[in-house]
């Protein structure tokens, strides 16, 4: 590991970054406090592969894959927990954690998914509540025998219909219980994996169906200073490469005209195409978004988030178009093939990072060049600021937040596998 830069070091660096900024008209100091008030949702599924507390046997489906072994996934919610207080500990500012339905702890008991009360995430919240943290929420329509058709919320049963509305209505129920007791909301998400592998006949019916059932689980309006909800589409998923259900216009059109969330994942759109020009244009119709934060390598494969050149187009546009107060931010990935913990503090230290960068433009300079219609002006500036010295400024919001320098955070990462990930077989 490399050697540990002497905080006097760390200070200096940052002192004549702070004046290389200050001469472009950049307060390096304004967007340190900004980029500590970001609370990033870590998703809980990171640290098991998605496989959840229900020990139903069912194995993954609707198009969740996870791919490797590496030793040491959490087994139990406390080691799941466990891991996640290491992370949390590991990356700069507060944040906070999302959990999925199939994370109850039921005491051994079986729970069917439409029974579930907030009493069955109570450690959850407790855990949450002693760090001061927030919790989101979401549905799991997958994974489950009612879903192996792959078909939930639209599906053509009537009775199977219901099962899935009955769980999503108590899914919104425990978030809100989540936010009333945490005192702050919780952004309860719904996705579906619901569409035909092969080209269908009737796309009409199955979308007709979930508008309906959509309508009934949103139609109890709980307190927004308790509960958010969301819809999140998708282009295409595993067993449902020719038709989804729930696709970005479906979606895009019950948000508006419901005003819940939309979720924009980076993953679930064509290859080439990025959610950053999307933000501007739904928020002039809705209050508030959710982005999930991956990395689809090929295809929505959810690999561990790095600073792209699209992940700093998403922070650019949230920062530049003033939209961080109007997005909730979580992150979306899964790898089994490294440390998970790991995993999860690179891809929020990666996304954070991105978003320094962003503040860190000099924006009133490049606004009134591109008014003024200088834009040659605009893309010398633009190409200029970037060998300015981020790192010294990223090195002084992890210091100043007491996380570690650089990938410092590594030797506790190795520690803790040594110690504690190691035993776990």
């Amino acid at each position: 590991m490399s050697h540990n830069p002497s905080e006097r070091n760390l200070l200096d660096a940052y002192a004549l970054a702070r004046e290389q900024y200050a001469a472009q008209g950049v307060d390096t100091e304004a967007a340190l406090a900004a980029i500590a008030g970001v609370a990033l949702s870590l998703q809980c599924w990171q640290g098991d592969d998605v496989l959840g507390l229900e020990n139903t046997g069912e194995g993954l489906s609707g198009g969740i894959a996870t791919t490797g072994n590496y030793p040491g996934r959490a087994r139990t919610g406390d080691e799941l927990r466990a891991d996640l207080d290491l992370a949390f500990r590991l990356i700069p500012g507060q944040h906070r954690a999302n959990l999925h339905a199939s994370y109850a702890e039921t005491g051994g008991r079986k729970v069917e998914r439409n029974a579930l009360l907030p009493e069955h995430f109570s450690a959850w919240r407790d855990w949450a509540k002693a760090d001061g943290r927030g919790l989101d929420f979401n549905p799991t329509l997958f994974s489950h025998p009612l879903a192996a058709s792959g078909f939930t919320l639209s599906h053509a049963d009537a009775g199977i219909r219901q099962f899935w509305i009955d769980h999503c209505i108590a899914c919104r129920h425990i978030g809100a219980s989540f936010g009333q007791t945490l005192g702050t909301p919780a952004i309860t998400n719904i996705w579906i994996p619901d569409g035909f592998k092969d080209t269908p006949v009737d796309r009409q019916s199955p979308r007709a169906r979930l508008l309906t059932a959509l309508d009934e689980v949103l139609a109890e309006k709980l307190d927004p200073a308790h509960n958010r909800d969301a819809v999140e589409p998708k282009l295409f998923g595993l067993g449902s490469e020719s038709y989804v259900v729930g696709s970005h216009e479906f979606y895009l059109g019950y948000a508006v005209s419901r005003q819940v969330m939309l979720c924009l994942d980076a993953g679930h759109f064509h290859p080439t195409e990025s959610i950053a020009d999307k933000i501007s244009s739904v928020l002039n119709y809705l209050p508030e978004i959710l982005l999930h934060v991956s990395r689809g390598v090929r295809w929505d494969s959810d690999h561990v988030v790095t600073q792209t050149d699209d992940l700093l187009a998403i922070t650019q546009e949230l920062v530049r178009g003033g939209f961080l107060g109007r997005t909730h931010l979580g992150l979306d990935y899964f790898d089994a093939s490294i440390n998970r913990v790991a995993a999860w503090v690179i891809g929020a230290r990666s996304t954070l990072r991105a978003l320094l960068l962003a503040m860190l433009e000099p924006r009133q300079e490049l606004c009134a060049l591109e008014q003024s219609g200088d834009y040659t002006g605009r893309l010398a500036v633009l190409e200029a600021i970037k060998t300015l010295p981020a790192g010294a400024v990223w090195d002084q919001f992890c210091l100043t937040q007491g996380a570690p320098i650089g990938a410092q955070f590594m030797d506790d990462i190795r520690s803790y596998e040594r110690t504690v990930l190691a035993q776990r077989g």
